[in-house]
C-alpha cells in the first residue's frame, strides 16, 4: 500500500524548491497557487500577495484582453504544451518591469474542478545572450564589409593604375612603334632618295653643262630641248619630295582633311587637262562621268587621287592605248574606275600593292618611289573610301574607289 503522507511530501518539496517557477491557475484564471521560484521571479515576497487574483496580473496591459481568450480556449480542449515553441511571451513583476519567459502548460483535474499548471522559465539571461549575439553577428558583418569595400576599393585602384599602366605602355609602345617606322622611313627616303634623285639631277647638270655651248640663235631648239628637260626633272624631283612630305604626314597624323561638296565630273576633267601634257604620244583619256553629279570630298586629296592613278596609267600603258576613267554613284556610294591598257600587275605582288615603298617586280626598273598607292589608299580611306585593284600581266589594271557617304 503506497505511503500518499510521503507522496505529499515529497511533491511539496519539489514544489517549494524547484528551479523553476511554478503558478497553478483554476478554470477561472485565479491564482490558487506559486511556489517560491516563481514568486522570486515576478518580485513577490509571499504567495498571498497574488492569491486568488487573475493570473493577467502578471502580465503586461496589453495583453490581457488576448490572454483571456486563450485562457478560455485553452480551458475548452486542455492539452499540455511544451517550452521552446517560439511563442514571444512576457511576464511583468510587482515594480512594473517586464522579462521575456518561456512557458510550459500541463492541466489536472481535482475534485470536479480543471487547474492549469504553467511551468515559467525566465529566459531573460538568453535574450541578452541572443541579443548580445546578433549584435556581434551584425558588428562582424558591418566589419567584414567595411573590410571588404575597402579591399575592394584597393583592388579596384590597384586595377586602375594597372589599366593606366598598361594604357601608358601601350602608349610608348605606340611612340616607339611610330617612331621606329619613322625612323625606318627616313632611312627608305634617303635609300629611295639616292637612286630616285640620281637621273633627274644628272639630266639638270648634263643639260645646264650642255645649254652653255649653244650660244646662237640656231641653237635655239636645242636650248628649248634641254630646258624642257630641266623642266621635266624638276617636277619630277618635286613629285618625289611630295611623295615623301605626304606620307610623313599621314604617319604623324597630321593631315587635315577638309571635306566640301565638290562637283566630281568638273574637278576630274580639270585634272585630266592637266595631265594632258605627259601623255604619251597617241595615249587617249576617256572619261565618262554617269551621273556623279555632287559629292562630300576633300577636293585636294581627290584631285591627288586622280593625278596618282592616271600618271600611273600613262606610264605603264603603251603609246596609242586607251586610257579608262569612269564614275558612278550606286547604292549611296560615289565609285570612281580607272582602267589602262599597260603592263598588269603579277598576282603575287597584288596584296602588297599599297604598302609603303613596294615596287611590282616588272615594274623596277621603271622610275617610282613606291608610295604613290599607298598615299592614294591612305587619303581614299580619310574621305570614307577604299581600293581594290583588278590586273593580270600584260592585259592592264583597274582601280576602283568606292566612296561612302
Amino acid at each position: 500500500m503506497a505511503d500518499t503522507s510521503f507522496d505529499s511530501e515529497l511533491i511539496q518539496t519539489l514544489f517549494n524548491h524547484s528551479s523553476i517557477g511554478i503558478i497553478v491557475v483554476n478554470a477561472k484564471a485565479e491564482i490558487i497557487m506559486m511556489n517560491p521560484f516563481a514568486l522570486k521571479q515576478f518580485g513577490y515576497e509571499a504567495a498571498t500577495e497574488l492569491k486568488g487574483k487573475k493570473i493577467e496580473v502578471l502580465i503586461p496591459q496589453r495583453y490581457h484582453q488576448k490572454h483571456k481568450g486563450h485562457h478560455q480556449k485553452y480551458m475548452q480542449a486542455p492539452k499540455s504544451r511544451p517550452m521552446g515553441i517560439g511563442l514571444d511571451l512576457h511576464g511583468v513583476k510587482k515594480n512594473g518591469d517586464e522579462f521575456p519567459l518561456e512557458i510550459s502548460l500541463g492541466n489536472y483535474e481535482l475534485d470536479g474542478e480543471r487547474y492549469v499548471m504553467a511551468f515559467i522559465n525566465d529566459i531573460t539571461l538568453r535574450k541578452e545572450t541572443d541579443a548580445a549575439i546578433v549584435k556581434l553577428n551584425a558588428e562582424l558583418e558591418q566589419k567584414v564589409e567595411d573590410r571588404t569595400n575597402s579591399l575592394q576599393q584597393t583592388v579596384e585602384k590597384l586595377n586602375r593604375q594597372i589599366n593606366e599602366n598598361i594604357e601608358k605602355d601601350k602608349e610608348l609602345r605606340s611612340a616607339l612603334e611610330r617612331e621606329k617606322e619613322l625612323s625606318e622611313l627616313k632611312s627608305r627616303f634617303v635609300s629611295v632618295a639616292s637612286h630616285e634623285f640620281r637621273t633627274p639631277l644628272s639630266t639638270v647638270l648634263s643639260s645646264t653643262y650642255l645649254l652653255q655651248k649653244y650660244v646662237t640663235g640656231e641653237d635655239q631648239p636645242k636650248r628649248e630641248k634641254h630646258i624642257q628637260r630641266i623642266i621635266s626633272s624638276v617636277n619630277l624631283l618635286t613629285d618625289i619630295l611630295n611623295d615623301f612630305l605626304n606620307v610623313g604626314r599621314i604617319e604623324e597624323g597630321k593631315i587635315q582633311v577638309r571635306i566640301v561638296t565638290a562637283d566630281v565630273a568638273k574637278v576630274i576633267h580639270e585634272t585630266i587637262n592637266e595631265l594632258q601634257t605627259i601623255r604619251k604620244p597617241s595615249q587617249q583619256i576617256i572619261y565618262d562621268a554617269g551621273n556623279a553629279g555632287h559629292w562630300e570630298l576633300d577636293t585636294s586629296m581627290f584631285k591627288h587621287i586622280i593625278i596618282n592613278l592616271l600618271s600611273n596609267a600613262i606610264k605603264f600603258s603603251p603609246d596609242g592605248s586607251e586610257i579608262k576613267l569612269s564614275t558612278a554613284v550606286k547604292n549611296n556610294e560615289l565609285v570612281l574606275r580607272v582602267k589602262d591598257n599597260g603592263i598588269g600587275i603579277p598576282p603575287e605582288d597584288q596584296e602588297h600593292l599599297f604598302e609603303r615603298f613596294f615596287r611590282a617586280t616588272n615594274a623596277i626598273n621603271i622610275q617610282g618611289t613606291g608610295l604613290g598607292l599607298h598615299i592614294v589608299a591612305k587619303y581614299a580611306e580619310l574621305m570614307n573610301g577604299t581600293i581594290a585593284c583588278n590586273s593580270e600581266p600584260g592585259k592592264g589594271s583597274e582601280f576602283v574607289i568606292t566612296f561612302k557617304k
